[in-house]
């Protein structure tokens, strides 16, 4: 995230700590701007949601070159349940900063403009009770007030950023997978994953990375609390999905990230590994590949003209790792069924057309190394 001053500091204290003047801000929006909003159950948005450190932020960045999308970015924060309120005030004196090296120390480098997984504040506000539990994230329903509100929190947004695609990284939303595609039935789903060692060590690495800055930085900790984003660091709280112990690991053990990181995909695998048109599970290894296949079907897929992405990059394990003294085999077996979840069939790929006029088009290049 970017680096704050004390006055913005004080700022998104008042806008994101208080759940009444959150709400006060949604409500004032939305009906300034009722009259204004698209459709709330039209648009071929796209969601990307996995376990984090798959690819995830890559991935979307990559999606969103291709200027058909409006996301939020940190240039709507703190008043993100506003945003074109927010945009209005901010008219004339639009604030600027030079990229730097986001807190997770992957290479991955932010600006205001930078679109990132802010959404995360309306889940809190209007379903904090049914999902954000004292030590767990666990999956929930969302009912149709709620899910009206998403349907006009969305057209928000894109008309803040004036593309009527939406595009969202919320790791969050493997919680809610269902009330997506109640709310947006001509939307995607994207779900990331890698490799389940190499995945489970980057999250030790982040968790204890984020530890240490939560000891230094309290701002840090509460901004994440804020954004209800409990993957590292001193307020961890994991995704909980089977009736397990959550206490048989330690976030410090190597194995704990393995448990979580089978638990998920799992979870999700039994939910949606069906072939359903409007989910698709993506391997990071496979887009980590030179053949561009896989980036080409995705593009048909999300209905996108075919463009070079930025760099996916795998990164090569550190030789002075220690070795994992357990069994993997059951991780590389629900990994296995995640890579074949990931062929489209067919009927599906036939549906999507994309004219050959614009299957090559420019856009920036830029490698990430994503660790």
């Amino acid at each position: 995230m970017p680096v704050y001053s004390r006055t913005s500091k004080f700022l998104h204290h008042m806008a994101l700590n208080y759940p009444a003047l959150c709400e006060l801000q949604f409500d004032v929006e939305r009906q300034l701007k009722r009259g204004s909003l698209a459709p709330s159950k039209d648009g071929s948005h796209v969601f990307v949601c996995g376990l984090a450190r798959a690819g995830t932020t890559v991935l979307m960045r990559s999606i969103y070159e291709s200027r058909e999308f409006s996301s939020l970015t940190y240039r709507d924060m703190p008043f993100v349940l506003a945003p074109n309120i927010w945009s209005t005030m901010q008219r004339g004196s639009q604030r600027s900063m030079e990229e730097e090296e986001r807190a997770h120390g992957d290479g991955l480098l932010v600006d205001f403009d930078s679109p990132e997984a802010l959404e995360e504040v309306f889940w809190r506000l209007f379903c904090g009770e049914d999902y954000l539990l004292d030590d767990r994230l666990v999956p929930h329903e969302v009912d149709d007030e709620t899910t009206e509100k998403l349907r006009d929190y969305v057209s928000m947004i894109t008309l803040r950023h004036e593309r009527s695609r939406y595009l969202s990284k919320n790791n969050n939303n493997i919680l809610r997978i269902g009330a997506i595609r109640t709310a947006f039935p001509d939307a995607r789903v994207l779900i990331p994953f890698r490799d389940p060692v190499e995945q489970a060590r980057s999250l030790l690495s982040q968790h204890q990375r984020f530890l240490e800055a939560h000891q230094t930085d309290a701002f840090t900790r509460k901004y994440m609390t804020w954004l209800a984003h409990h993957e590292f660091g001193s307020d961890h709280r994991p995704f909980h999905f089977v009736e397990r112990s959550l206490s048989s690991n330690e976030p410090s053990n190597i194995s704990y990230w393995l448990d979580r990181w089978n638990d998920s995909y799992s979870f999700l695998l039994d939910r949606y590994e069906d072939g359903n048109s409007s989910i698709k599970f993506v391997c990071y290894e496979d887009m980590c590949a030179d053949d561009a296949s896989t980036w080409r079907n995705l593009c048909d897929f999300l209905e996108l003209p075919f463009t070079t992405p930025s760099a996916f990059r795998k990164k090569t394990a550190s030789s002075d790792l220690k070795p994992i003294n357990i069994d993997t085999n059951p991780y590389y077996e629900t990994y296995e069924r995640a890579r074949s979840a990931t062929t489209m069939t067919s009927s599906v790929l036939a549906s999507r057309i994309v004219s050959p006029a614009n299957r090559f088009l420019p856009a920036s290049r830029k490698s990430f190394d994503q660790r």
